[in-house]
């Protein structure tokens, strides 16, 4: 009997080897080497593999003057926040990945996207819940919309892990829209390694990528991450497909940002919100009245942001809470933000504006739940942990933008037009930014105050006087 042939693996980046290794020389990392089954595949295995995508077994060279260049045909989701992210609608034969931490709502999201498409056929393959727990949470999705799912005639569904078979029935239903949930659970005959492993997940991608292609039926994969947060599977599959989306949120809350990580046919800068209820998935079209409370007057430490995620500006409130220090050593704790990044703005605060906070205790928070990478959000932060530290209440009506340096000084950021407007159309009185960042633009037309600044100091005494 001949020797099961094996090879390893990485994880990471898709490199093979031999024989196991500590550390993968392509891509650095560590102990992201995994044994695969190795099956060698078959004249006659990949003539049927043909045949069932449905597909030529050669093609031909063009030349590039012969191709038509059409704008490509999109389908409208009946979902603005799902249509902006993927570039204005689905393309017809593309991939999309979508990918997010487990019970972020990533079923849902599609199902319930599926739901408002009656007048297209639909094609749901799961291999993870069975038909019956599809048709209860279809139900209580279609409700919201005074609905059944007697009313849905095109919406096929099918409990199925094996490739070969989700094939064949997609060959039979001709489908508008094919999802998979998810692909870390279909297998190949084509290799032996088990569902979810690296051949299996590589193998899968590229034949449904190969269906797509041929048939021009769009495909929505669902994705599992792993502890990193990152699309689980190797590096490979985000190559493959035309499409990455994140879909993160913090359980706790209510609010789901999907996020553009690749796209072939859009802008990676888009970013949708949601708010999750008990009836699904809510687009959230003006995310700054949600994220600012109404309540917050007289009470000190907090500061509202003006932050660009993507491209799309809204206002968010940061708060802090500065008290003396219990232990010896003090805590520093953030959420929603990067708390090395925090330490830094606090030993500016202390160093440059002679605030001495080395015996407090800081406790950082975005409201909403929402993680902010935006570095324009900096002074906020630090006018709140002053704000906490010296008791004293920002003047409503005051919103501010700028990145701080080690300097002291506040740096210009991007898009300040885009934040200045924002917070004029939520009724801001003022607002502060970085000194020499209107360039270009009529500040004469705008009803809210702008203020510039040039170092933190300047800031401090604008808002506490």
């Amino acid at each position: 009997m001949a020797k099961t042939k094996t090879v390893y693996i990485c994880s990471n980046c898709g490199a093979d080897s031999p024989k196991w290794l500590g550390k993968c020389p392509n891509c650095g990392e560590w102990n992201t080497y995994v044994e695969e089954v190795v099956a060698k595949e078959t004249p006659v295995a990949r003539r049927l593999s043909s045949q069932h995508l449905g597909g030529k077994e050669t093609s031909r060279p063009t030349l590039l003057r012969d191709i038509t260049a059409e704008k490509e045909e999109r389908l409208d989701l009946q979902d603005a926040e799902l249509n902006r992210v993927l570039g204005g609608g689905l393309v017809k034969g593309s991939l999309v990945l979508i990918g997010g931490e487990p019970g972020i709502g990533k079923s849902t999201l599609v199902l319930q996207t599926v739901l408002k498409l009656s007048d297209r056929k639909i094609l749901y393959v799961s291999g993870e819940e069975s038909s019956r727990q599809l048709k209860m949470r279809a139900e209580r999705l279609a409700k919201k919309n005074g609905l059944g799912v007697e009313d849905f005639d095109s919406l096929f569904i099918l409990c199925e892990t094996n490739l070969e078979q989700i094939l064949i029935q997609a060959a039979n239903v001709c489908p508008d829209v094919m999802i998979i949930d998810s692909i870390q659970t279909i297998a190949t005959e084509q290799a032996e390694s088990s569902p979810g492993s690296i051949t299996q997940v590589r193998e899968c991608s590229a034949a449904l990528l190969k269906f797509a292609k041929e048939s021009g039926t769009p495909v929505l994969l669902i994705g599992h991450i792993n502890k990193e947060g990152s699309i689980a599977g190797p590096k490979v599959l985000e190559h493959i497909v035309d499409t990455v989306l994140q879909f993160e949120g913090d359980p706790h809350y209510m609010y789901r940002i999907l996020r553009s990580i690749k796209n072939r046919f859009g802008s990676t800068a888009e970013l949708g919100i949601y708010e999750m209820r008990q009836e699904g998935l809510r687009e959230v079209s003006n995310p700054s009245e949600l994220l600012l409370t109404q309540n917050h007057e007289g009470l000190s430490g907090v500061a509202i942001a003006a932050a660009i995620e993507g491209i799309r500006p809204f206002l968010i409130e940061t708060q802090a809470l500065v008290s003396s220090a219990v232990y010896g050593t003090p805590q520093r704790s953030a959420t929603g933000f990067d708390i090395r990044r925090m330490n830094m703005l606090l030993a500016v605060l202390e160093k440059r504006a002679g605030f001495k906070l080395a015996q407090k205790d800081v406790f950082l928070n975005i409201a909403g739940g929402l993680k902010v990478n935006d570095p324009a959000i900096d002074l906020a932060v630090l006018s709140a942990v002053l704000s906490s530290s010296l008791d004293i209440t920002i003047e409503p009506g005051v919103c501010m933008a700028g990145e701080i340096g080690l300097s002291g000084e506040i740096r210009p950021v991007n898009r300040i037009e885009q934040r200045i407007l924002e917070a004029e159309k939520l009724g801001f009185a003022r607002i502060l930014i970085p000194h020499n960042n209107l360039k270009g633009f009529d500040a004469s037309r705008c009803q809210i105050q702008i203020v510039q600044v040039r170092k933190v100091e300047e800031a401090f005494r604008q808002l506490f006087g």
